[in-house]
């Protein structure tokens, strides 16, 4: 099954390995991380000129997001217990 994370992009949900609030980008390893995946073109953004609000780690790439982390996590069917 798909998770349609904005704009025409989807995922493969069992690729999906995390779905993070953006706001934890103030965290150093967060930046590096996120600036580690742009310079090896693995960061890829599906806002198309929205605010971004999540970022969502699969097996192979990084994603931003304009979707609030909460609402995919719903879309996903992931639970607390699965987090």
């Amino acid at each position: 099954m798909f998770l349609h994370l904005g704009a025409d992009v989807m995922v493969l949900k069992e690729d999906i390995v995390a779905i993070l609030d953006l706001e934890t980008r103030t965290a150093n390893t967060t930046r590096d991380f996120l600036k580690i995946a742009r310079d090896h073109r693995i960061l890829e953004s599906s806002a198309e000129g929205e605010r971004l609000r999540s970022y969502i780690i699969t097996t192979d790439r990084v994603f931003l997001s304009p979707i609030s982390c909460g609402t995919l996590k719903k879309r996903a069917g992931l639970t607390w217990s699965q987090e």
